[in-house]
């Protein structure tokens, strides 16, 4: 499936402008992840902002999408820059010791397409490998050149281990992002306040105002993060990838459900099986089935919006 409109000429247009899936490819793969619905239909995505929000359920491939597009453009699978990297994960499976080999099937296919002002700088963050990065920083910085540039000037001066987690992801956002990069965020929200989701978002809007080259690709659930100005979103909740307005998607919707009224939802939530028509408790077995128990909850949560 194509996602295009006209893109934007001038300044702002993204330096990386489209993103494709080579149908040859597909057609010779099997498994995961190409039997994801929104894998097997995709055929392309112009990219139209130079901020692209990547949203979807909980399973729907978001995630592994943006690892493998990372991977096309010379990020290491555990993120970092192009030139500083966590190691490689190792799978504690001895019959599977390449753990990242469906997301290198993927990425393989996909076919970038950019304008004369592709980034030469960038970082991909993954909150789940922050940590191995750090650690990989402080290794350099012991073994460096000591009269060479210290390792740790781009990240404040000193360990990113030294700050609480929320602190070591502003960190790198204050000081490690230069604003002439593609920066590849995935849940950058794990580690941060609300307060400082609203932080990274004058982050972004100063680097984008600052550079031309400043782009962004972020994965998130976060409705504070996805309500940043004329950013354009796809979902991968269905069975293609769409574009999707803000308050259209799942995280406003259902955070604007909940803070509206959390008492009455919490009600419906919890309330029993003997004080419901129907039976909407997640079970043991809903959650060998992705997406069944999901289900049942959203259903549950959205009735106060129907009485």
């Amino acid at each position: 499936m194509a996602l295009s409109r006209t893109a934007s000429r001038g300044p702002t247009e993204p330096p990386l402008r489209r993103i494709a899936l080579t149908r040859e490819t597909l057609d010779e793969q099997r498994g995961y992840p190409f039997d994801l619905s929104v894998i097997a239909s995709f055929e392309r995505l112009d990219v139209r902002r130079r901020v692209l929000f990547l949203v979807g359920e909980n399973g729907s491939g978001k995630s592994t999408f943006l690892e493998a597009l990372a991977l096309s453009c010379g990020f290491a699978s555990e993120g970092g820059t192009r030139n500083l990297q966590p190691p490689a994960r190792v799978s504690a499976d001895p019959r599977n010791d390449d753990t990242e080999a469906p997301v290198r099937r993927l990425a393989r296919a996909l076919r970038l397409s950019w304008t004369p002002d592709r980034q030469r700088d960038g970082f991909f963050m993954r909150a789940e490998t922050f940590y191995d990065f750090a650690s990989v920083l402080d290794r350099s910085e012991r073994e460096r050149d000591p009269l060479g540039p210290s390792f740790l000037g781009a990240y404040g001066g000193a360990s990113l281990h030294d700050r609480s987690h929320g602190e070591s992801f502003l960190t790198l956002f204050l000081n490690r992002f230069s604003g002439r990069g593609l920066y590849l965020l995935d849940e950058p929200e794990a580690a941060l306040s609300a307060a400082r989701q609203m932080t990274l978002l004058v982050r972004i809007h100063d680097l984008l105002s600052a550079n031309r080259q400043a782009q962004f690709v972020i994965a998130t659930h976060s409705p504070i993060i996805l309500a940043y100005p004329d950013a354009q979103i796809v979902s991968f909740d269905g069975e293609r990838l769409h574009e999707i307005a803000y308050r259209q998607t799942d995280a406003y919707l259902v955070t604007r459900r909940f803070l509206s009224d959390p008492d009455t939802m919490l009600r419906r939530l919890f309330e029993s099986d003997e004080t419901s028509n129907h039976d909407d408790r997640a079970k043991p077995d809903d959650f060998a089935e992705p997406g069944r128990a999901h289900t049942r909850t959203r259903a549950r949560a959205e009735e106060p919006l129907r009485e």
